[in-house]
């Protein structure tokens, strides 16, 4: 099979290239040739969305569809060829700022391209019309199970629709709770899509980063977590064992899910001081009950915040040593330990002991006022 290309003769204006469609051989093409037509994707995408399209007539937009069509070749073409497949990744995220938009990107094109121009209010009628009628028949549509063309343009855009609104202040959110989890399924839904088409870990690790760095840290934040908790307690799932969109879901798959998100936010001490100063400690005390990783990082973390306080006689109680440097209140470290003791029967064991080793370390005292480890364990009765 022969690889079409459309052509790439055109001005330097920032609009599609016109011209006849040119084959590449088989045997010995040149994939720099490939890699520089993949370059133009994101100014393809970013066309579609200006106010140059009102220039645009029937022809334009075929061209424009075409090179969307090209584009999703690339991706069925090389998505079982791993260098390729990497290469051309590689290629697409230098080309562009936003590192969301990788290989997988490529399969999408089409519905990319398609839902960019239907919310351009500057496409003229005609083209408009012309887009309504080319998207049904788009290549890959069918009668199968998953959503093809016009549905999943609709899928998609009510899905960002959905994501958009965790920009909004919390009071202008209906059900945030619900808000939450949904958004949390959205995120799940398309980490089940990114493992489909990206299989290893580091790529899927990049288009998580991605994505997460588009939303407010807080609601990041609160997603990751959110999208943790439906991992442990299997509402990702329907009752014939699948996912609310058709993934089968296994408890191998959810793991890998679950390292995903994990290596995001443990992969950057700020970030994970950030995340357990911005989510509740009973929240966090789930997390930690749930995952050992998180519960290890936590403890060191609470550790650390621990170290930074000292005794002050004359108020009778511990106090910040330098307001830069202590995260917590003693109140507030006491709360999070509190918690962490009545979770799980193996949660309180890890606490007590990591407490104990900790007084240890401190000189074993027994009297209160000395260490801040053996006042912990007297005040949250491990």
């Amino acid at each position: 099979m022969e690889l079409q290309t459309p052509s790439l003769r055109g001005s330097a204006r920032p609009r599609l290239p016109a011209g006849p469609r040119s084959n590449l051989p088989r045997q010995g093409w040149a994939m720099e040739v490939v890699l520089g037509q993949v370059e133009q994707l994101p100014a393809l995408l970013a066309v579609s969305r200006s106010a140059l399209v009102r220039d645009w007539d029937s022809l334009t937009l075929d061209r424009a569809l075409e090179w969307a069509r090209y584009f999703q070749h690339l991706y069925d073409r090389f998505r079982t060829r791993p260098q390729l497949r990497e290469a051309l990744g590689r290629r697409l995220r230098r080309s562009q700022p936003y590192p969301q938009l990788g290989f997988s990107t490529l399969g999408r094109c089409p519905q990319l391209l398609g839902l960019a121009l239907l919310e351009n209010r500057a496409l003229p009628p005609a083209a408009c019309r012309r887009l309504l009628r080319s998207l049904p028949r788009s290549p890959g549509a069918g009668t199968g199970p998953e959503p093809r063309g016009l549905e999943l343009i609709a899928r998609r855009k009510a899905a960002a629709c959905l994501l958009a609104l965790s920009r909004l202040p919390p009071r202008r959110l209906p059900g945030p709770e619900a808000q939450l989890q949904a958004e949390a399924q959205l995120l799940l839904r398309r980490l089940q899509e990114e493992a489909q088409e990206i299989p290893e870990a580091a790529g899927q690790l990049r288009w998580l980063c991605g994505v997460l760095e588009q939303l407010p840290q807080p609601r990041a934040f609160e997603v990751v977590a959110a999208a943790l908790v439906l991992l442990k307690q299997g509402r990702g799932q329907g009752r014939d064992g699948s996912s609310l969109d058709g993934y089968q879901a296994s408890a191998a798959g959810d793991g890998c899910t679950a390292e995903l998100l994990l290596s995001w936010l443990l992969g950057s001490q700020e970030r994970f001081s950030a995340f357990c100063l911005c989510l509740p400690c009973s929240y966090l005390a789930f997390l930690a009950g749930h995952y050992s990783q998180l519960s290890r990082s936590y403890l060191d973390l609470l550790t650390v915040w621990g170290s930074h306080l000292v005794y002050d006689p004359l108020q009778g109680r511990w106090v910040k040593s330098c307001l830069d440097e202590a995260e917590l209140s003693w109140e507030e470290l006491r709360q999070r330990f509190s918690c962490l003791c009545q979770g799980s029967t193996l949660l309180k064991e890890q606490t007590q002991a990591a407490l104990k080793l900790l007084r240890t370390q401190d000189g074993d005292f027994k009297v209160c006022g000395v260490s801040v480890w053996t006042d912990l364990l007297m005040e949250v009765g491990c």
